[in-house]
């Protein structure tokens, strides 16, 4: 089966007053029909972005400098803004983190749903409606013929996520990118969401990359895990064999990190240091400076993108074993 999304060595800059800053850094990742891909790092590591460049949504100072993006084998990367307006929103959606980045503050719910619909498609008023409120009952939305007269600011949190996931679904796209959009909602609300995400992917066969910092999520969502470090991609593969056991040492930092694997009453266990400025990365492989396995040939040159069985792969020349220790 060929992916419905291929990327492959993208490269997206950003000019700054210190120069041309490389936010993502020669990023490859493949998505199948109906897989959730969790696309994983701390702030700043470049995840959103390489979520905005698959949407076309790149904008000045920043810009695809190299790569690849294909979506069901069509190529993204100088696709005319025309051509890209017809696929987004119909073909691939996304849903932001703030539902009100997607959401109009002065129209009623149903006549932004309405629009988004005949947009893309020559549906009556009414039609458009009827599957208005179909989408909002399938996201868990109670009385949706009367929360579509309704306005965004009439919501809570959760519901006007619940909302913008609704629209996101509104053409059955094909691609969904969800970049955090259950970061600011209470535990009970995210569990529900994603728990409704899951199974809209396994119903429709919508390919998903679920963009996040929280491991917590992508444990329980995706089939697929990528790791991401100053704008590379440090270690990819099944989900259960990255967590259960991780070949590079940031992403065991990153599971250690989670409050649950840390001794009740004992302080949380944190990598090291800090991310290191895109503007001035230390030579070698970035990590370096936080790495307790660093030595000086990790100073020197960035190690590549290593496969193995299993559809495993590591940035790393002193990656983790089984048993926790180098190999």
């Amino acid at each position: 089966m060929s992916p419905v999304l291929e990327v492959r060595d993208l490269a997206v800059s950003f000019g700054t007053r210190e120069g041309a800053v490389r936010a993502v850094d020669g990023v490859s990742l493949t998505v199948k029909r109906g897989e959730v891909l969790g696309l994983v790092g701390e702030s700043g590591s470049g995840k959103s972005v390489t979520g905005l460049s698959i949407m076309g949504l790149i904008d000045a100072p920043g810009r695809i400098t190299a790569g690849s993006i294909k979506f069901e084998g069509r190529e993204l990367v100088g696709l005319p803004e025309k051509e890209l307006r017809t696929l987004r929103g119909r073909r691939i959606a996304m849903i932001f983190q703030d539902p009100m980045t997607t959401l109009n503050p002065v129209l009623r719910v149903d006549t932004q749903m309405i629009e988004a619909i005949r947009a893309h498609e020559a549906v009556s008023e009414k039609a458009a409606r009827d599957r208005a409120a179909r989408a909002l009952a399938r996201v868990g939305i109670p009385s949706p013929e009367e929360r579509l007269q309704s306005y965004p600011h009439q919501f809570s949190g959760g519901m006007r996520q619940r909302v913008a996931i609704a629209i996101a679904l509104l053409h059955g796209p094909a691609l969904l990118v969800a970049d955090e959009p259950t970061t600011a909602l209470d535990v009970t609300i995210q569990a529900q969401i994603l728990a409704e995400v899951q199974q809209l992917c396994a119903e429709t066969g919508t390919a998903l990359v679920w963009v996040t910092h929280d491991l917590a999520v992508v444990a329980g969502l995706a089939d697929r895990i990528a790791v991401m470090y100053a704008g590379r991609i440090v270690e990819d593969g099944p989900v259960d064999g990255v967590l259960d056991s991780p070949r590079h040492p940031y992403t065991a930092g990153l599971i250690g990190s989670v409050p649950s694997r840390n001794r009740r009453g004992s302080p949380l266990a944190q990598i090291p240091g800090m991310t290191p400025s895109l503007a001035n990365l230390p030579p070698g492989c970035a990590f370096a400076p936080r790495c307790p396995r660093a030595d000086a040939a990790c100073r020197i040159e960035a190690p590549p993108l290593l496969a193995e069985t299993g559809g495993r792969a590591f940035r790393c020349i002193h990656p983790l074993t089984a048993e926790g220790v180098a190999a």
